[in-house]
């Protein structure tokens, strides 16, 4: 059998010791048969994880939902998602509020705080921000508080459109340093081929998630298997293990947190050291690309050192100061991301000057282009096996 996928095996699974449990929930497991929010669903889902909150003493969950979206098309008179980005920002204004009260309710009856957390991915890839949400996480979790999560999507734009939450569940998993990732279905797990075709089964364990394909998204959410996977590897390389699990399946939860073979597993490929800095390797496209000379790629790749514009040798595409790019060396191939404090305008005319060269040219701050704190290699073999 390859590598990528290990068929059904019995007994249990090594599930870590589960302090802090991240829990997503689709669009596509929260609606009924007439395509609006289930309220059923919903207690179910809060019942599962005041369950798993409750049974082990110091365990927290952050449950990270969608339907919004889903939640706001009856009171605006529509009957399907619709596809203008206006009109789901629409959507997703009426239906968040409505969505959060009746979590709130929910877990009230329950005797659980439940608390709004909406987040865009300015959040994880401006160090400022994600420091801060971080820290906000950090409290409420301590307080007990169950925050529930999902992107703004009133005003996102670009996010609106991506993974129906999933990838947005893995940076959270990250950001609160999370001993386990469940994402929720409506289907069993990881198949070989479309369910319900013959000779598709179940995928027990997976261990290079992207080398799957899969089908396509649902009508309702704009996920599907795809950016599971995608959710899936971004957890796994930043130390955090991951489950894909059928919702309506009965104490789902907790079947998975007792180790049972439900779902697909997908174990982490990096310890938790590397997960400081996955964010920035994965959480938004990258707005440019800065060039660098043989000697600036060896002074980031193996001394750890600050990016300066001394070793800068070009500029591409268009980005502002504290945005997220790519760092290439002279063969064109990208090696690193991080957050330029130059923008594309401001960074030519300071390429290659020293710092002396800086203090020379009125009104130009001499500092980093990307300070190493900003700054990390991409995943390669190496970053990933942790060598």
């Amino acid at each position: 059998m390859s590598r990528t996928v290990r068929g059904e095996q019995p007994g249990s699974r090594p599930i870590p010791p589960v302090d802090r449990l991240v829990v997503k929930v689709g669009t596509s497991s929260l609606v009924g048969p007439d395509g609006t929010i289930s309220r059923a669903r919903l207690a179910k889902v809060v019942r599962e994880v005041a369950e798993a909150v409750r049974g082990t003493p110091g365990r927290s969950c952050v449950l990270v939902s969608s339907g919004a979206i889903a939640t706001g098309l009856s009171p605006l008179g529509l009957t399907s998602r619709p596809k203008r980005l206006p009109a789901l920002q629409a959507a997703a204004a009426v239906g968040q509020g409505r969505l959060m009260a009746e979590y709130g309710r929910l877990f009230a009856r329950r005797g659980l705080v439940a608390a709004q957390v909406l987040l865009t991915q300015d959040d994880f890839v401006r160090r400022r921000r994600f420091v801060n949400a971080q820290r906000t996480f950090e409290h409420l979790l301590a307080s007990g508080v169950v925050p529930v999560v999902n992107e703004n999507d009133t005003v996102a734009t670009e996010e609106i459109t991506f993974g129906d939450n999933d990838r947005l569940a893995a940076l959270v998993a990250i950001m609160v340093k999370a001993d386990l990732l469940i994402l929720l279905s409506d289907v069993e797990g990881v198949f070989t081929a479309r369910p319900g075709l013959r000779g598709a089964r179940l995928v027990e364990e997976l261990v290079e998630p992207l080398e799957v394909q899969t089908a396509g998204p649902g009508a309702l959410g704009s996920g599907g298997m795809a950016s599971k996977l995608e959710a899936a590897s971004l957890a796994s390389s930043a130390g955090v293990p991951t489950v894909v699990a059928n919702a309506a399946r009965r104490t789902i939860l907790q079947r998975v947190l007792n180790g049972e073979p439900v779902g697909t597993w997908i174990p982490a490929r990096a310890g938790r050291t590397r997960a400081r800095k996955a964010w920035m390797a994965f959480a938004a496209t990258p707005r440019g690309r800065i060039l660098v000379d043989e000697g600036a790629e060896r002074a980031l790749r193996t001394a750890g050192r600050s990016l300066l514009a001394a070793g800068v040798t070009g500029v591409e595409g268009s980005f502002q100061a504290g945005d997220t790019v790519e760092v290439a060396g002279p063969g064109g191939r990208a090696f690193a991301r991080g957050v330029c404090s130059y923008s594309a305008e401001q960074l030519p005319p300071v390429a290659g000057r020293s710092s002396l060269g800086l203090q020379a040219l009125p009104g130009v701050p001499d500092r980093e282009v990307i300070h190493r704190d900003e700054l990390v290699l991409m995943p390669s073999e190496e970053w990933e096996a942790g060598r």
